[in-house]
């Protein structure tokens, strides 16, 4: 067992019957899907599912599990999901995968957000290693550009694998990936990124984790937020 495999197990353990769980997308994620499925069929364990892209819902389906539409969704007991940075505030750097609007609409309306990731993902700060994802309306993308270089950004829109085109979205945005300024800490980051018209959401995960479970070594360490 790696240790994906084994914190996705880890994370599993904290389902309970009768949970509304909303399931990550990626590596991670699908392992804990996959750990789900085990469980309802070898434990019985009892829950409702929702997913946060496309990608997930397909996994979830594939597996037979009970999914809720987003859209009918009311309550949410438990989200859980990868991420691509963790600072040691536990605040986080998602979107490479680019679901931002629906990963942050699941982050903040769960009672408890479990982040899965090995430990090449802890960071000192947020951008450290990947620039900082940032969805944005089609027809603002350059006045957005503009406003982010007001705040130290720099950066370019997305563009597919073959370089062939722009990445776009499932609501249809653009993504700009964006280097700042290393002086800048995430939460005031968050808090400039939030009042620039124009963007949709960005990857910038700020105080909205409940724990985030790192596996290294055949281990796992639990740091609650």
């Amino acid at each position: 067992m790696n240790d994906k495999q084994r914190v996705a197990q880890h994370a599993a353990q904290h389902v309970q019957n009768g949970m509304i769980v909303g399931l990550g997308t990626g590596s991670t994620a699908n392992l804990f899907i996959e750990e789900l499925a085990r469980r309802r069929t070898q434990e019985g364990l009892k829950f409702s599912a929702v997913a946060s892209s496309t990608v997930s819902t397909i996994k979830a389906r594939q597996l037979d599990l009970p999914l809720i539409a987003i859209d009918h969704l009311e309550h949410l007991d438990l989200y859980v999901d990868g991420a691509d940075e963790v600072a040691p505030d536990l605040t986080l750097l998602k979107g490479r995968g680019y679901d931002l609007v629906r990963e942050k609409l699941l982050a903040k309306a769960c009672d408890s957000f479990l982040v899965l990731i090995d430990a090449s993902k802890r960071v000192k700060r947020i951008g450290e290693n990947f620039p900082i994802p940032i969805e944005v309306m089609p027809f603002a993308w350059k006045l957005v550009q503009r406003s982010v270089a007001a705040i130290g950004g720099h950066g370019s829109l997305r563009q597919t694998a073959n370089g062939d085109g722009l990445v776009v979205t499932s609501y249809g945005s653009l993504v700009l990936d964006v280097v700042f300024d290393s002086t800048l800490d995430a939460k005031t980051l968050n808090e400039r990124l939030n009042g620039i018209p124009g963007i949709v959401e960005h990857g910038i995960f700020n105080g909205l984790t409940g724990a985030v479970f790192c596996g290294h070594d055949g281990q796992v360490d639990e740091l609650w937020a």
